[in-house]
């Protein structure tokens, strides 16, 4: 006699499936445990190198601080917020961005790549996995910058963190996509780097140019949506609740649309170098 259980199905088949859920899950954190760690021993391996990222967009950020004050004089007050806030964007998305897409072409020339994709996990969840782990990087490396510009600026915005972190990991997400796609692209046309110093004026447009009520469309665009959003809640106080459901559906909707193109565009790039035979080629 077959047991069943409260769902209809033989009480064996649920044990299994049940089974195979908290095997999926045990191999997900273990997965995740391992590249956490891998990206700390590279982090601390590589620190100089890191921390030049830091370092060079505080220079870039000073030059226009004190370089605007001594060519415009007090007239650079009224920008002063939306430059910083631009600034702590920016950087977020830089290194997101930077990051995602030099995975592949690192593991590409470490010779690890083909490893990854014979690993049981398969390189879409590892490189999804590692995604987390440079938003969550690239978050806490804007708001080290933040702290810096504020402290530089004698500025006094106001900082909820979780608003902030929720808009920020958001509007990244758009920018994590298109990291996905140069991913791709590095597999088949390997040498990009020129093409992706470029992106990074691109994403200078977009923060400077937000989304406003009367141009809801430039809210589909990259970065838009979310530059005008941390705008208002760090100039104006506002909080993640207080949003009009629109700008959120509109920043959720973005960021997903340009990450699910993108990871997409990379398995599909994935695929065509398999097929080629280029995939460890360099």
């Amino acid at each position: 006699m077959v047991t069943k259980s409260g769902h209809g199905y033989p009480a064996s088949t649920v044990e299994a499936t049940d089974g195979e859920q908290t095997g999926r899950l045990i191999a997900t954190r273990r997965l995740t445990r391992a590249v956490f760690a891998k990206q700390l021993i590279l982090l601390k391996r590589y620190w100089i190198n890191t921390s030049m990222l830091l370092v060079t967009m505080y220079v870039f950020f000073a030059m226009i601080f004190y370089g605007g004050q001594a060519a415009a004089g007090p007239a650079i007050e009224s920008s002063l917020d939306g430059i910083v806030v631009g600034f702590f964007l920016f950087t977020a998305s830089l290194a997101a961005f930077f990051a995602t897409a030099q995975d592949i072409q690192r593991e590409a020339q470490w010779g690890t790549l083909e490893q990854l994709f014979m690993s049981p996990h398969g390189i879409g969840q590892v490189m999804a996995v590692k995604s987390v782990w440079n938003v969550a990087f690239s978050v806490g490396l804007s708001f080290v910058l933040l702290s810096v510009m504020l402290a530089t600026t004698d500025r006094a915005l106001s900082i909820d963190v979780l608003t902030i972190t929720v808009i920020t990991v958001l509007a990244v997400a758009s920018v994590l996509g298109i990291g996905f796609l140069f991913a791709g692209l590095s597999l088949l046309y390997k040498r990009i780097e020129n093409v992706q110093q470029i992106m990074q004026f691109g994403f200078i447009g977009l923060i400077a140019v937000p989304a406003t009520e009367t141009s809801r469309l430039m809210g589909l665009l990259p970065l838009s949506q979310g530059s005008a959003m941390l705008h208002a809640s760090m100039t104006e106080n506002v909080a993640l609740w207080e949003f009009q459901a629109g700008d959120l559906a509109i920043l959720t909707a973005a960021g997903l649309l340009y990450l699910c193109a993108g990871y997409l565009t990379f398995h599909l790039c994935v695929r065509r170098a398999r097929r080629l035979g280029v995939m460890g080629h360099y």
